[in-house]
């Protein structure tokens, strides 16, 4: 186990959400008050992830645990992981028949090839583009052969935004950064780190959001993919 300093990103991310936690509780819609579209992708995910009998499945950035909590009430052995420590001890507390856990998507303390899937569920927008990379690699490298990735977020439409809030969820301070990408750079940064694009629905801003929405369904492949 390393003991670097965290980058200065992770540092951000991690203590903006220890600030908010008790009130993202409260303002953040639990699953089953999504919009149809969103509930539908989450339950197709979990279909996929059963018919495949597929091992454990990871929620990273998985926050309070609501929807790895829906997940595992969907029938997919699903535990949590976040940078938060304040997120977890309200996971635990919320559900503590499911395992959660603190640690970071960009160095995550699985093995090679363990996971049946993995949900990354609004959790990535907050990493700067140049580590996406590293992120979406840990997912190939503990994803076994034929595992299944769900990935849903904000993206920048045509072009790619920066935001730095300054706060947020009831008027908390937070220092993290969004940086919200082009559907297509994703796409692309998703098949550079080895993994399969099954589906995509890109969602357009309505009354309840005011940005676009992306979300892919993607594979590990039973072999490597040859280069490209």
């Amino acid at each position: 186990m390393t003991h670097n300093p965290s980058p200065a990103h992770l540092t951000a991310i991690r203590d903006s959400y220890d600030t908010v936690a008790a009130d993202y509780v409260q303002l953040v819609k639990n699953p089953a008050e999504l919009d149809p579209l969103s509930r539908a992708m989450l339950a197709a995910f979990a279909e996929a992830l059963r018919v495949a009998d597929a091992g454990p499945v990871a929620d990273l950035g998985c926050g309070p645990g609501k929807v790895t909590a829906h997940l595992a009430g969907l029938g997919v052995p699903a535990f949590g992981v976040d940078l938060s420590p304040k997120m977890i001890e309200l996971a635990r507390r919320a559900h503590p028949h499911l395992s959660f856990t603190v640690g970071s998507m960009t160095d995550l303390a699985l093995r090679d090839d363990e996971l049946g899937g993995i949900l990354a569920y609004y959790s990535t927008h907050h990493t700067p583009p140049e580590q996406l990379p590293t992120v979406y690699a840990e997912f190939h490298r503990t994803l076994a052969p034929g595992g299944l990735l769900m990935l849903a977020g904000y993206v920048g439409d045509d072009e790619y935004l920066h935001l730095r809030p300054t706060q947020a969820y009831g008027g908390h301070p937070v220092s993290y950064e969004a940086h919200l990408l082009p559907v297509e750079r994703i796409a692309e940064l998703l098949t550079r780190a080895g993994l399969v694009i099954t589906a995509r629905l890109v969602q357009a801003p309505d009354e309840n959001v005011r940005r676009t929405v992306a979300t892919f369904l993607a594979r590990k492949p039973e072999r490597p993919l040859a280069p490209q």
